[in-house]
């Protein structure tokens, strides 16, 4: 009877040393856990210049430091900036940058925005004073963001290149958080072999398949993608550095740029889109596919730029 339960013991324990071993993996239940805060009325849509908007910051911020990254912009884990929009100037917002450093000659820069229209206080939208929550916009990147921060840190490999991770403010209304890092970059931007963006990657339609942008900005990526699959996934590439999000900034700095994006839906930039809509298991499965095509990507010391425009 001792044996057996001594057997029972070391089969649970083993099975919990394995469970804690794979947490580093993507996590639907974080996925979820991650838009449901940051898609809560109690943030108001996170819109540029407000308290929710801060918080969001705040919370990006909280989750990279609780990872162990370091800050990724000297001593602090913020960019600030301030821009202008129509009548509006000096607008305040933020950009929340962590840095894993693998001590490596080149670095892999992962985004997501953070904000989103709040309830329409800058936006010229059709829904003005109601909370726009994006859930999908872009909560959900965000969400991808934060799981593949954790999957770098975690895995028990130190790659062969370093990461920034940067969680971007006023994308929404204009891309300003990623042009302004550009232009005030924290690691020089000649070292860098691609950037990954995420923008809408929660509401995983498999009738269409998710779209992967930047497919001609990198001379490499056709080898990359070749043979890459991921069980319940399908995806479909599209040639383009060019477009309406955070890699288009990186694109116009001659980087090789890789966008995620489900595409659009009913509830894009209105009201309704809320949490319960998303398919966290199905965006656990698109990062999984980011992590191949990232990995397979990493055989390479830096990846050569090819314009996109014909």
């Amino acid at each position: 009877m001792m044996k057996k339960q001594l057997l029972l013991v070391v089969s649970a324990l083993s099975l919990s040393l394995a469970t804690f071993a794979q947490d580093y993996l993507p996590s639907a239940e974080r996925i979820q856990k991650t838009v449901n805060y940051l898609a809560a009325d109690k943030l108001q849509g996170r819109g540029t210049g407000t308290k929710g908007g801060k918080k969001a910051s705040e919370f990006v911020k909280k989750q990279f430091k609780a990872l162990g990254l370091q800050p990724g912009n000297g001593n602090t884990y913020f960019q600030d900036f301030k821009f202008d929009k129509k009548t509006h100037t000096n607008l305040p917002s933020r950009n929340v940058i962590a840095y894993l450093d693998n001590h490596a000659a080149n670095t892999i820069i992962i985004g997501a925005h953070y904000d989103h229209l709040g309830k329409g206080e800058l936006f010229d939208g059709r829904y003005p004073n109601e909370i726009h929550n994006g859930a999908d916009d872009n909560a959900s990147g965000v969400a991808g963001l934060l799981e593949l921060a954790r999957y770098y840190k975690q895995n028990n490999i130190t790659e062969q290149f370093n990461f920034l991770f940067i969680a971007f403010g006023g994308e929404e209304l204009g891309l300003h958080g990623s042009k302004y890092f550009t232009e005030n970059p924290t690691i020089a931007l000649n070292t860098v072999s691609f950037m990954l963006n995420m923008d809408m990657i929660g509401r995983y339609n498999p009738e269409r398949g998710i779209g992967i942008g930047g497919y001609a900005t990198a001379l490499e990526w056709p080898a990359i993608f070749k043979d890459v699959q991921q069980d319940g996934i399908k995806y479909f590439t599209d040639g383009s550095g060019k477009g309406a999000s955070d890699h288009h900034n990186f694109y116009m700095k001659n980087i090789p740029v890789m966008f995620l994006h489900t595409g659009g839906h009913d509830d894009y930039h209105k009201p309704t889109d809320d949490a319960p809509k998303l398919q966290a298991t199905s965006e656990a499965g698109i990062l999984n596919l980011a992590i191949s095509l990232m990995n397979k990507a990493m055989a390479y010391p830096k990846l050569t730029f090819t314009s996109s425009e014909k």
